[in-house]
């Protein structure tokens, strides 16, 4: 059996960028702090496309955004990131 080690990471919560002009706001910063492309997409609407170590991924709103460890980029589902991450 193995547990993760514990490390403190990075992260933010893609905002609805429909619901304000501050949220739309956060939503481009949360872009660019991950180096993204803040896109309106077609099939998904708002998100936010992501260069990972695994290719490309959408984080949509109310998902999460991590820096990992090495300064890498992800995206984590807000059920996975609730029950994987506690604030410090």
């Amino acid at each position: 059996m193995f547990r993760k080690k514990p490390v403190e990471i990075e992260a933010r919560q893609v905002p609805k960028p429909e619901a304000s002009p501050e949220a739309y706001r956060e939503f481009r910063e949360a872009a660019i702090w991950c180096q993204g492309e803040a896109i309106d997409d077609a099939v998904d609407g708002y998100c936010i496309l992501i260069e990972t170590l695994e290719g490309q991924m959408k984080a949509l709103p109310g998902d999460w955004i991590i820096k990992g460890v090495k300064g890498e980029f992800y995206a984590c589902k807000p059920d996975i990131f609730a029950a994987t991450y506690e604030a410090v």
